[in-house]
């Protein structure tokens, strides 16, 4: 039986994951066995996490209790879809797996992407095959637990010029001095993978530094007005040594840094996705629930259009990321395609989450309806990654042959 006609069948209508105007079809996109892994993470977030979200949102705290039930499932690398010997997961099964984690809380899919995106690309990208062959089981298992750690209190949009973090090679050794800063998860994490300048030779090298060793401090970062779930640390690095084994030696310039950053804005284009559908989805049973003038809110032509535009919203930026994964699935890995997916979801999510909270009211700046966490959060995932004016300056390089970066 095809995929398309057992989906029509009364039991496949029972197990959609997805409603109504089912997002660019994306039921289509995903095997049966992937749907039910799917099932199993939306069970998961709908009946354990959603009922935490609004009290450790408002907390400033992450959910500790949430962590090994997520690792548990077993989604980066699920053992149902790839087996023995078998190739690594779908693409496009990881894509929605961070949709939906996202549609729950941006928070959460942060936290996760921390591990199975940018670590996990910092390995696969940067570290030789002998070393992929040490840590990447233990990645993908959680037992090696890390953060990427690029960004710096002084350069963010500017770190490939900026970066001031140093190491000087001593014997078999290095020494790192620096700061990091908005490092996502670095408190739980067992490692840190940090970038330096080599002192050397002016280029930038990567370190996989241990969270413990002497000369780290970690101190969190408190007053965040989004992701507030997320534990964001400011990372101070004063004469750490890290042996030359942990270097992650096929890291040897800016250039194999920028090789991971297309692929991670990839998965920040999705996380965008995810919060538009949150928003919208918590919109939409607001306003079929809600009474106003004696008639159900979302009776109103006004909120009908707002929700139209948001499904829209939703629905271009899954068909821009669906086709973003297909490429790279192919290995086709343009700076140019993942900026301007990361650029096109991230502003249209802010439309989105805004329209959300217009039809949504007063109670839209409440955590009670789920519309005033996405709409804040949203503001953080805008500028992760890359903000739109950079990555606007990378399609447009692309478009026309110039570079309008200022040096």
């Amino acid at each position: 039986m095809s995929a398309t006609t057992a989906e029509q069948t009364p039991t496949a209508e029972k197990t959609r994951l997805y409603g109504v105007c089912d997002y660019y079809d994306a039921e289509s996109l995903l095997t049966g066995e992937e749907r039910r892994v799917l099932g199993r993470l939306r069970s998961f977030l709908d009946r354990e996490a959603q009922p935490l979200l609004a009290e450790y949102w408002e907390r400033g705290e992450f959910p500790q209790q949430l962590a090994q039930p997520l690792i548990d499932l077993d989604l980066m690398e699920p053992a149902v879809l790839t087996g023995p010997g078998s190739s690594p997961a779908r693409g496009i099964y990881q894509g929605f797996r961070i949709f939906e984690l996202a549609r729950t809380d941006a928070s959460l899919a942060t936290w996760y992407t921390a591990q199975a995106g940018l670590f996990r690309t910092a390995i696969r990208v940067g570290a030789s095959a002998e070393q992929q062959a040490e840590w990447m089981p233990k990645v993908i298992g959680f037992t090696l637990k890390g953060v990427f750690s690029l960004t710096e209190p002084e350069s963010g949009s500017d770190i490939a010029g900026g970066l001031s973090t140093i190491a000087r090679r001593q014997g078999d050794s290095w020494i790192l001095d620096g700061a990091k800063r908005w490092i996502g998860g670095a408190a739980t994490a067992d490692v840190l993978a940090v970038f330096a300048r080599d002192v050397a030779d002016g280029q930038v090298k990567a370190f996989l530094v241990d969270r413990e060793a002497d000369g780290v401090t970690l101190e969190k970062i408190h007053g965040k007005t989004a992701l507030r779930m997320m534990q964001n640390a400011h990372i101070t690095l004063d004469g750490v040594r890290v042996p030359e084994s942990m270097r992650l030696h096929d890291v040897n310039s800016f250039r194999d840094v920028a090789a991971m950053l297309r692929a991670m804005r990839s998965d920040v284009a999705w996380i965008a996705t995810g919060i538009q559908a949150g928003a919208f989805e918590a919109a939409l049973r607001y306003v079929t629930e809600r009474r106003q003038f004696g008639r159900q809110l979302g009776s109103f032509q006004l909120v009908q259009e707002k929700l139209a535009r948001m499904l829209g919203n939703v629905t271009a930026s899954l068909s821009l990321v669906v086709r973003l994964t297909e490429q790279q699935t192919k290995g086709i890995y343009r700076d140019q395609d993942s900026a301007l997916a990361k650029m096109q979801t991230s502003l249209l999510m802010r439309e989105t989450v805004a329209l959300a909270r217009e039809v949504v009211g007063g109670n839209g700046i409440t955590l009670e309806s789920d519309v005033a966490r996405f709409h804040a959060d949203a503001e953080a995932v805008y500028s992760y990654e890359g903000t739109h004016e950079i990555n606007a300056l990378i399609v447009g390089r692309a478009l026309t042959g110039e570079s309008a970066f200022t040096r």
